[in-house]
């Protein structure tokens, strides 16, 4: 298996903004040392009651903490860009990152997002499709010209390709079975989310590969997944010290009205045992092992992008995670 690390760009917005960032490139550095394989970064915007980092200008610093990790967005919300911006700032970061960027993408489910950038939220789907076939086009780094619903371009050629050729691979994210579906037919991965349970996530697993399959479309080379993960010295201790910050954060997707864009029977309980059931990854290292392999045996996983922070944790916590993933965790997995 690889394993990710995935930022956590959300923050409290009394914090020190510029002290948390420069944690962030701590945490990639050690992440480095201990034999992570990438790290990554998510978008959203109107983050209230957190901050938020956007992942282009993020992931462009990390590169040059991050050695020979791969780079990742997880995810962008393309329907609220324009597809010739991404084409060119992905294509940068893909040669900045020495052609190992990786294009996670997602739909995005806020309405208020859509609202604030003067755009319908019922466009998402048709600009997501449009988005990926003109992003897909320009990187070929010849001139494109399209004409569709959302987007009309004629002869534009984009300024510098991406170094990975024919492309950076594309991991699409969903949520609900629409959007399972359409991973397997436009990206190369379904990116599964943190926030399924894993008797769900075989379901829709199944019905990726169904999918694919009817398509005339190749098996997924990659089946990646998103977990919080937190480990301590012991598995009490571990559930101690993350539940209130993990708390906080799922109370604020809640408000956001995350868990209605999750599959039919899924939704996040207010009661923190259940909601961590078949999510959270929290333990000794002995105990977090056996869940990954758990993960792996159940659904093929072959990279996992751990979040290992939350909005008001400390540094001195999220390093010491990394450290035992990567010393007592990975060796064990790989």
């Amino acid at each position: 298996m690889k394993f990710g690390l995935g930022l956590s760009v959300q923050h409290a917005l009394d914090d020190s903004q510029a002290g948390r960032f420069q944690e962030h490139l701590e945490q990639v550095r050690l992440a480095s040392a201990v034999g992570f394989d990438s790290v990554w970064a998510s978008q959203h915007y109107l983050s209230a009651p957190f901050s938020y980092f956007q992942p282009i200008p993020v992931l462009s610093r990390v590169a040059a903490e991050a050695g020979t990790m791969s780079l990742g967005t997880g995810v962008l919300l393309l329907p609220l860009h324009h597809p010739v911006d991404v084409a060119e700032q992905l294509a940068t970061l893909d040669v900045i990152s020495g052609g190992r960027f990786i294009f996670g993408v997602g739909l995005g489910y806020r309405d208020a997002e859509n609202r604030a950038m003067g755009l319908d939220p019922r466009n998402r789907v048709g600009r997501l499709t449009e988005g990926l076939e003109v992003i897909e086009r320009l990187w070929t780094g010849e001139p494109v010209s399209y004409a569709g619903r959302h987007f009309t371009i004629e002869d534009v050629r984009i300024s510098m390709p991406p170094q990975q050729r024919p492309r950076p691979p594309i991991w699409l994210a969903a949520n609900a079975d629409g959007g399972v579906r359409r991973a397997a037919q436009l990206g190369d991965a379904w990116l599964m989310n943190p926030h399924t349970t894993l008797e769900t996530l075989g379901r829709q697993l199944v019905l990726f590969r169904g999918t694919r399959k009817m398509l005339g479309k190749p098996p997924a080379a990659e089946i990646p997944l998103i977990k919080e993960c937190y480990v301590a010295p012991d598995r009490a201790r571990a559930v101690r010290e993350a539940r209130p910050f993990l708390e906080a954060k799922y109370a604020a997707y809640r408000e956001w009205e995350q868990d209605k864009a999750l599959p039919a029977g899924e939704s996040f309980a207010s009661d923190f045992e259940a909601l961590a059931r078949d999510r959270f990854l929290l333990g000794d290292p002995a105990r977090v092992r056996e869940e990954i392999a758990r993960y792996r045996e159940r659904l093929g996983v072959t990279t996992m992008v751990l979040r290992v922070q939350w909005p008001g944790m400390e540094q001195a916590k999220v390093l010491r995670s990394i450290r035992l993933l990567g010393e007592q965790v990975f060796p064990h997995l790989r």
